[in-house]
């Protein structure tokens, strides 16, 4: 079924995320070999949603990387984890998709009544300063899923 275009779909793919060892190391990779623009680096923050839904020990330092193209900015996202050895650690979570999503509680509600593994809901703050609710969920396979929804845009 088509959507219109002015209702925005219930779901719209933002990123895929991989956890790396040495950012500096993958990034060319990822933008030399595949031609994805780098769109930022930041280091993350000690209080960092990801740390809690990728299941990362919080003695680990976190960068974070976004990639995109013109046509899909920030399609892809690169985490770095210092101090943990990711070859002997079946956790953290080594990937994970980012889905924009308009029904929020509905998926929440849904993925609790799946008996799915549910984390606590964090506040998130994007680059650019929009604020919104986020929250991650482990598939049956333990695949992680974070959805999205953004309640308030900066003035401009």
């Amino acid at each position: 079924m088509a959507q219109s275009n002015d209702k925005k779909p219930p779901v719209r793919f933002q990123r895929s995320n991989y956890v790396v060892s040495d950012l500096d190391r993958a990034l060319p990779v990822y933008t030399e070999v595949l031609g994805l623009d780098l769109v930022f680096v930041k280091e993350s923050a000690e209080d960092s949603y990801s740390y809690e839904v990728f299941q990362i020990d919080r003695a680990a330092k976190m960068r974070f990387a976004v990639l995109g193209t013109s046509e899909q900015p920030n399609c892809m996202a690169l985490t770095e984890l210092k101090g943990v050895d990711l070859a002997d650690v079946p956790l953290p979570s080594r990937s994970a998709i980012v889905l924009e999503c308009t029904d929020f509680d509905g998926v929440k509600d849904r993925a609790n009544a799946a008996g799915l593994k549910v984390f606590e809901e964090g506040n998130l703050v994007t680059k650019d300063g929009r604020k919104g609710r986020e929250l991650g969920f482990l598939d049956h396979d333990g695949n992680l899923i974070v959805i999205y929804l953004i309640l308030e845009h900066p003035e401009s």
